[in-house]
């Protein structure tokens, strides 16, 4: 005899599915209709004259071009990390530059709200480079990764434009294999001849969108990425002794990190298709063409913005090229399992914003 309870049940459990999917649809709605409002933001942002204090309205990425490259770096409390990267990064600058006396540069840092004394590191830095050099600009509340790095390339006025990690994690001088390449794809649109030359030789350059991802795909398999760390102490164990008091340990990843790598690697490949085998990697080089129309039409402000970019590349016809380079990975990672949860949800944006035409891609 059927039990009177289990048609009641049955209509509940429905009922339940029913209000669970209901109210997941109403906050991606609400989320897209709020990020498609937001869409473009470039009119109203300001850096910081570390000798005055006064804000200083930014250029636009619209205005004609004014350094060779510009290098984008968000910062969410890098106090100990930002350092570090940071006289690397204008080290390699300075010395390029006095090497070639065509090569202009600018590093653009964008702190997104931190806590900590990053914006007083990153100041320090544009006080002792000068604001022509170096520049920093405050979002104030943090926004998220993707928000910060639109921010700074919207602001830029290089004709190359880089974003890269406030934490060092890929060598700065890897910059010359992605410049390398997008220098050779604008000569092959352009039909301009010639192998490996500066920016200044190919002059349209700029105008021709091309983008290089920087990809640590190659290291997947060996799972050779590793934790690098120096110390200055006396350690009773050690893999390599550098010097009498300084130690390299390495650390192998952890498994469910290359588990969870995997998994979300799947999910990209079903949202933005093949092409690109690490959206990730936070090295990654623009034309000024490519950032125009990239960055204007971007709308997620966190975790999943790279591969926004990546379907955005796709439908816009902007050619990717995925280049290795060198990476280690720095202690101090800011992906907790929340942010795993908030991919996921991302990619349920891209989804549905795309995919039912709610967001619009201008051309």
């Amino acid at each position: 005899m059927e039990s009177p309870w289990t048609i009641p049940l049955s209509l509940l459990f429905l009922t339940l599915v029913l209000a669970l999917v209901l109210a997941l649809a109403i906050v991606l709605l609400g989320a897209i209709t709020k990020l498609e409002s937001e869409r473009v933001d470039a009119g109203h942002a300001f850096f910081v004259d570390p000798n005055s204090s006064k804000r200083v309205a930014c250029p636009s990425i619209f205005d004609p071009a004014q350094k060779c490259m510009s290098l984008i770096i968000p910062a969410f409390n890098e106090e100990h990390r930002l350092p570090a990267a940071l006289s690397e990064t204008l080290s390699y600058l300075q010395q390029r530059a006095k090497r070639d006396k065509s090569f202009s540069y600018e590093v653009i840092i964008v702190d997104d709200g931190s806590k900590d004394k990053t914006y007083k590191v990153a100041l320090d830095h544009a006080r002792k480079y000068t604001i022509d050099n170096v520049r920093v600009i405050l979002l104030g509340r943090n926004q998220g990764k993707g928000a910060a790095v639109k921010q700074g390339m919207l602001h830029a006025r290089g004709e190359l434009l880089l974003m890269l990690d406030a934490d060092g994690a890929t060598k700065v001088t890897d910059l010359e294999k992605l410049e390398e390449q997008i220098l050779a794809a604008a000569k092959r649109q352009l039909c301009v001849g010639g192998g490996a030359s500066p920016i200044s030789s190919v002059p349209n350059m700029p105008e021709v969108p091309v983008v290089a991802f920087g990809s640590r795909a190659h290291l997947e398999k060996q799972a050779l990425a590793t934790v690098c760390k120096y110390f200055s102490l006396d350690f009773s164990f050690c893999l390599f002794q550098i010097s009498k008091n300084a130690f390299l340990l390495l650390f192998q990843r952890k498994w469910y990190r290359n588990l969870l790598m995997k998994g979300f690697h799947l999910l990209v490949l079903l949202t933005a298709g093949v092409g690109v085998r690490d959206t990730q990697c936070g090295f990654k080089m623009f034309t000024r063409a490519a950032a125009q129309k990239l960055f204007t039409n971007m709308r997620l402000r966190r975790w999943c913005f790279d591969v926004e970019l990546v379907y955005l590349c796709k439908q816009l016809d902007i050619p990717v090229i995925e280049i290795s380079v060198n990476w280690m990975e720095i202690p101090g990672s800011k992906v907790r399992m929340t942010s795993i949860m908030h991919m996921l949800f991302e990619l349920m944006l891209i989804h549905v914003g795309y995919g039912f035409s709610l967001w619009k891609i201008q051309t």
